[in-house]
């Protein structure tokens, strides 16, 4: 039986998903990694072509219509080869589906499929949808299973195309919440019975935090050095073995400006990869890691005392100059998620 390994993954930008996926597609094409499944949850972002209802909207790969991802949804990105033999694209979609139906039965629902529309359906509500592609034999994208999400943010578009047809959850089926870890371990399961896999778990590469500094207006940045990068960034650090992660917060802080605080965690943990010459030596590819945020409000005009040998430069900037100044999607989570505490904050 051949073997395919599991990444269960955290909260993944839309944007990083996709550079996970075409990293893997490529590894997988040329035999350097087994079949993958990942599961992961995306995120929504404020700053957004739908502003007032913090979505994002992007163009992608895959086949078929505009879709919604969003938290309380399982999305899951199978990258295996079909191999000799089972090079039928058709037939991938509707074990696909049968994954899906044999997973939401676990919960007393009878989903089935509906001619000329993919997915799988309750009736006349679509509950998980369906969007491929195949390069070389080599598949992407996948599948998203509405376990507790926010149906009104379907109304924001038609999904899949399709019209006269509504959505529905797994959640709000069995009136429940309905956590997406009991639902992780069920899908994982189809898809072995389904595709007739090994499945194995495979863990992260590297567990980091992130500390958002800031002094309730501005934020501290630092700038990476050429050689380790060339980019601004938040403090970052990897949590060592035996070490808690508010323990690491805290240790980045003092080694990387010189003062002692009491980081704060901001419920955001996030997964993504991680291409760096230095890291490659120590790890094979892909470097997936996973990341716990962490923020601490610090005196206004706070000297900083960073560590050289990483870094050449520091700032503090407004949110909307960081913006401007981060590269990674991650970092930009992380920043939107303190710059709405805080205006939260400043409205009670």
């Amino acid at each position: 039986m051949r073997v395919c390994e599991l990444r269960n993954l955290h909260l993944v930008t839309y944007e990083n998903g996709m550079r996970l996926q075409q990293k893997l597609v490529e590894l997988r094409q040329e035999e350097a990694v087994p079949d993958q499944l990942l599961l992961l949850e995306h995120l929504i972002a404020p700053a957004a072509t739908l502003d007032a209802q913090r979505v994002r909207f992007f163009e992608t790969t895959r086949g078929g219509d505009i879709t919604y991802h969003g938290p309380g949804q399982l999305v899951g990105y199978p990258i295996i080869h079909l191999g000799e033999g089972n090079r039928d694209v058709r037939k991938y979609v509707t074990k696909l589906e049968e994954v899906l139906i044999r997973t939401v039965a676990e919960f007393g629902i009878t989903a089935e499929r509906a001619d000329g529309k993919r997915g799988i359906w309750v009736g006349n509500d679509k509950i998980a949808a369906i969007g491929v592609r195949i390069a070389r034999w080599v598949t992407s994208h996948g599948f998203a299973l509405n376990v507790s999400t926010n149906l009104d943010h379907f109304r924001l578009i038609t999904p899949c195309g399709l019209h006269g047809t509504g959505v529905t959850s797994i959640s709000h089926l069995v009136g429940r919440d309905v956590a997406l870890a009991d639902v992780r371990d069920i899908i994982a399961a189809k898809f072995a019975e389904v595709f007739e896999r090994e499945v194995v778990p495979r863990p992260e590469s590297i567990r980091l935090v992130k500390i958002l500094v800031h002094d309730g207006e501005r934020v501290l940045l630092l700038h990476r050095r050429p050689e380790r990068g060339n980019f601004w960034q938040p403090i970052t650090g990897s949590i060592e073995e035996g070490e808690l992660p508010l323990d690491t917060a805290r240790r980045e802080l003092t080694e990387e400006t010189g003062h002692s605080g009491e980081p704060e965690a901001i419920e955001l943990e996030q997964s993504f990869m991680i291409e760096s010459h230095f890291l490659a030596a120590k790890y094979p590819p892909p470097i997936i890691a996973s990341e716990i945020g962490f923020a601490v409000e610090v005196p206004r005009g706070l000297a900083v005392r960073m560590d050289e040998e990483e870094h050449d430069e520091y700032g503090w900037f407004t949110f909307a100059e960081a913006y401007e100044r981060i590269r990674w999607t991650d970092d930009r989570e992380a920043l939107e998620k303190v710059e709405a505490r805080l205006s939260a904050f400043s409205l009670k």
